[in-house]
């Protein structure tokens, strides 16, 4: 669930879609992307090896409710991304106990398995 005040919407549609791509990105750079340097050398060269969260991978629903109200609008850009890693941080400590304290999580997730 995620909810967003923006002011008065234009386009609604328009604006659950910023919601849901900003949770999708936030869910796959808090997962997994992640730059690695060995020598001076960025040992990412492309998407094999800097996975991005796949269609199989990715929420199966994400409800976005949007705030009713008369303010101006103000936009959307991407208020949605900064708080999908702490939330997915809180969620995995409120499951099992595991404090993630650096990005991306899934190898700490492994290590702790």
């Amino acid at each position: 669930m995620s909810a967003v005040d923006c002011g008065q919407v234009a386009n609604i549609n328009g604006v659950k879609a910023q919601v849901e791509g900003a949770i999708q990105d936030g869910i796959s750079a808090t997962l997994r992307q992640e730059i690695t340097v060995n020598h001076g050398q960025v040992e990412q060269s492309n998407f094999h090896d800097y996975r991005l969260l796949r269609i199989n991978d990715a929420p199966e629903r994400i409800d976005v409710h949007i705030v009713d109200n008369e303010f101006p609008p103000t936009g959307m850009g991407e208020p949605p991304y900064p708080p999908v890693a702490p939330a997915l941080c809180n969620a995995i400590f409120a499951a099992c106990g595991i404090r993630i304290k650096r990005l991306p999580i899934a190898n700490q997730l492994k290590q702790n398995a």
